[in-house]
């Protein structure tokens, strides 16, 4: 892994000439992510973000950290005892260097030792379980990684609205598999990764897959064609 995503965070923060990535999917062109954006600021966030950030509490597991905003935000405005995971180490040494006291690089399937009271997974936290046919391994992990009761804050967004009509309103979407599997690739300084597997879940399909695996779950919020839900561990 060439750990782009982890190179940009590390670049920006040490202002060493960043440039923004660039992420493409199978189903839509190139697309700008300023580096910026990564860093940005609870007033910064978006209504999902700053709701799951009110909901949090406890002992928090923050999965896919990236640049640390989520966890340093938690740890230093609400302390809250805040652990942030990643799979990039670039990424991880950020976080240590903004300050989060706890900062993991590991992939969250071998992670483990503590429980958790809320595990957060947002910027479309569904995307780590790559497919359908992942998620129930996903979704053991995450139930194994809660206390009693314990709560998992993730957001998605139903792409059904990135694919074309035809003309009865009937979606023309593609015959095998599930439509929001999609290949991600992303880009930054001229280098690719390989494309990784990424999960856009709809929340039906996300709430028969927790409740298959030891969930309640609901809707917390819905902006757009985006929510955030809550699964509580039974």
């Amino acid at each position: 892994m060439k750990d782009l995503m982890g190179h940009a965070i590390w670049d920006y923060f040490h202002n060493e000439n960043p440039e923004d990535l660039q992420t493409e999917t199978s189903i839509s062109e190139l697309d700008e992510l300023p580096v910026k954006y990564l860093f940005r600021d609870f007033e910064e966030m978006n209504k999902i973000e700053k709701k799951a950030l009110k909901l949090s509490h406890g002992k928090v597991l923050d999965i896919g950290a990236g640049a640390g905003s989520h966890s340093l935000y938690l740890q230093n405005d609400r302390n809250l005892d805040i652990t942030a995971l990643d799979i990039s180490p670039k990424a991880i040494q950020v976080c240590q260097l903004r300050g989060i006291q706890k900062a993991v690089a590991q992939n969250m399937l071998e992670f483990s030792g503590e429980t958790y009271d809320t595990i957060l997974l947002l910027m479309h936290g569904t995307g780590i379980f790559q497919s359908l046919k992942e998620i129930d391994i996903y979704l053991k992990k995450l139930h194994s990684l809660l206390n009693e009761n314990g709560q998992i804050l993730i957001d998605s967004t139903d792409i059904l609205y990135m694919f074309d009509q035809d003309e009865d309103g009937g979606v023309l979407i593609p015959a095998n598999g599930y439509y929001g599997e999609l290949d991600y690739i992303v880009h930054y300084k001229g280098e690719s990764e390989n494309p990784i597997k990424w999960l856009y879940l709809d929340f039906n399909t996300l709430k028969n897959a927790a409740e298959n695996n030891g969930f309640t779950i609901e809707k917390v919020l819905q902006d757009e064609d985006s929510y955030l839900a809550r699964l509580i561990k039974k």
